[in-house]
């Protein structure tokens, strides 16, 4: 299984950069690649990607939250993935934000 991890400081408070996260419907608005995401519960999600123009659909549960913190979700359908994004407050008052996926 391929891992890319990547690291981004934000100019936003934590709180802000985590809200951000948890609005998974408005995916598609910055998230290249992302045509649309449904949030079908409070855990579970469904989505439609076209990656390199192959479209796949799947659904994805949230397997840890820590609000400002930390969340990690897996794929319960579809090809295997998974993934985690934390959240880290900067001296700068903006946000260091950790993303790998699996």
């Amino acid at each position: 299984m391929q891992t890319v991890e990547e690291t981004i400081d934000v100019e936003v408070p934590v709180r802000t950069a985590y809200d951000q996260w948890t609005q998974f419907e408005s995916f598609p608005n910055f998230m290249s690649g992302v045509d649309s995401v449904v949030q079908l519960t409070d855990r579970t999600n469904h989505w439609v990607v076209n990656i390199g123009g192959a479209k796949r659909e799947f659904d994805t549960e949230i397997i840890e939250q820590r609000p400002d913190e930390r969340i990690a979700w897996r794929s319960t359908d579809g090809e295997a993935h998974a993934g985690a994004v934390t959240f880290t407050p900067l001296q700068t008052g903006g946000t260091r934000v950790w993303v790998r996926f699996e």
